[in-house]
């Protein structure tokens, strides 16, 4: 830690002056979700395969932060455990400043920093856009080392009364600067634009990483540092539409955010259906529920609860992810899943080492040979989350398979964003709840 905090002497604004708060109860906006590989002309068998190695690294990231989240760890380890490992999965467009600079940012569930690259850069990663200079926009205020924000801050520490910070996002990012305070714009072009001022984000001149085409990243996390906990009110809410859509999917925030709408209601005809969010307090700001089971169609399988229980140390549970691309399942509950889909589809099981799934069957089936794929039902404390067969199933037709769109985790379950396409899903972070409908994603 000594050494960025060093170089960061270069990099501190002279003036610091009082940090404010944003607490506007009536903020409300829609902006677009765009796929990290939206418009880039990768072919299917290609985008399966990026796909599937960012969920990889991933959970290997969040594999090594379950390995020190243990309370006897020392603050500098402990400064470590961000739990968003990989490029991400969705782009948001913001504004930043006054005048505002518009770029793009990643949309992370997992983690609560929002933070850009700034000028002057002593170490920074390639980005589409011009590095935020703090000198050129007059809304820019450095927060002070004894403000609370400064103090939500995994690791503080403090350069000449400027609260500065060192993040760690598992083995593949970093970013290191000066939390500040800023006017953020949301909306862009002929949209409505929303001014949110006194927004705390890092303004980072150490960084490492592979920022996805994008300058930066916007926490959407648990906790206090995210922009849904700054802004509020806590809620918000996205719709996914399916997987290679060239339609844009939807985020709605704060006031917008709600399922009761009438494009949502009267699109699928299904109650809304809604689970509380569990607390883990080795990893506060993700969205942990309780799973109670696993049905493939009307069959319940055969899967011990507690292979979705948070164990003492703080690893197992389950956890909703925008940013994990397919689902990873605790490895008993995965091989439950296997099971079950080897004795609902009547074609021999393979592995389709070419995409890197191991639940696979020749796809298409013979003439002679009918196959129903059964609906894949998540049970959740009060609430089911039922995902038809395109939810959970995905047609390698480069390679002639019909894969599973999952795979086995040693550390516990992450419910990805391919088996979340065409449902409204809404975060109530101030109530603790998740709520969610099936609902056509490319048309609200």
């Amino acid at each position: 830690m000594a050494a960025p905090v060093l170089l960061l002497i270069l990099l501190v604004p002279a003036m610091s002056l009082p940090v404010a708060h944003c607490d506007d109860n009536d903020v409300g906006f829609q902006l677009k979700l765009t796929h990290v590989d939206a418009g880039r002309s990768f072919t299917k068998l290609q985008l399966l395969n990026r796909a599937i190695a960012r969920s990889k690294a991933r959970v290997a990231a969040l594999q090594a932060v379950a390995a020190v989240t243990s309370p006897a760890v020392d603050p500098i380890t402990a400064a470590r455990i961000l739990v968003t490992a990989s490029t991400g999965e969705y782009l948001v467009g913001l504004a930043i400043g006054t005048p505002p600079l518009y770029f793009t940012a990643i949309m992370d569930t997992g983690s609560d920093l929002i933070w850009t690259q700034c000028a002057p850069c002593l170490l920074c990663a390639d980005q589409p856009t011009p590095y935020f200079d703090a000198r050129k926009s007059v809304t820019y205020r450095a927060v002070p080392c004894r403000s609370t924000r400064c103090g939500q801050l995994y690791y503080p520490a403090c350069f000449q009364k400027v609260c500065v910070y060192q993040y760690y996002y598992g083995d593949t990012a970093s970013t290191a600067g000066v939390l500040a305070n800023e006017t953020f714009t949301f909306g862009a072009g002929n949209s409505t634009k929303v001014r949110a001022p006194n927004v705390s984000f890092g303004c980072g001149s150490i960084n490492a990483g592979d920022l996805a085409n994008s300058s930066g990243m916007v926490g959407f996390g648990r906790g206090p540092l995210s922009l849904v906990s700054q802004l509020g009110p806590s809620r918000f809410s996205y719709c996914l539409t399916s997987y290679l859509s060239p339609t844009p999917s939807r985020l709605y925030f704060g006031v917008f955010a709600n399922l009761n709408s009438t494009n949502t209601s009267s699109s699928s005809g299904s109650p809304v259906q809604s689970t509380p969010f569990v607390v883990n307090p080795a990893l506060p700001s993700m969205y942990f529920l309780s799973l109670k089971g696993i049905s493939l169609g009307t069959k319940r399988l055969p899967i011990d609860p507690l292979a979705f229980a948070i164990n003492d140390d703080g690893t197992g549970g389950v956890i909703i992810d925008s940013g994990t691309s397919i689902t990873w399942l605790q490895q008993d509950a995965y091989d439950a899943v296997r099971r079950g889909l080897r004795s609902a589809i009547p074609l021999p099981a393979m592995n389709d080492t070419d995409i890197g799934l191991d639940t696979c069957f020749p796809w298409p089936p013979p003439p002679n040979v009918t196959v129903t794929v059964p609906d894949f039902v998540f049970h959740f404390d009060n609430a089911n989350m039922t995902l038809p067969p395109e939810n959970y199933m995905l047609i390698a037709s480069t390679t002639g398979y019909l894969c599973l769109a999952m795979a086995p985790s040693g550390v516990g379950t992450i419910i990805g964003n391919y088996q979340q396409q065409n449902l409204h899903i809404l975060y109530d972070v101030a109530n603790s709840f998740l709520s969610f409908v099936p609902a056509p994603c490319d048309i609200i």
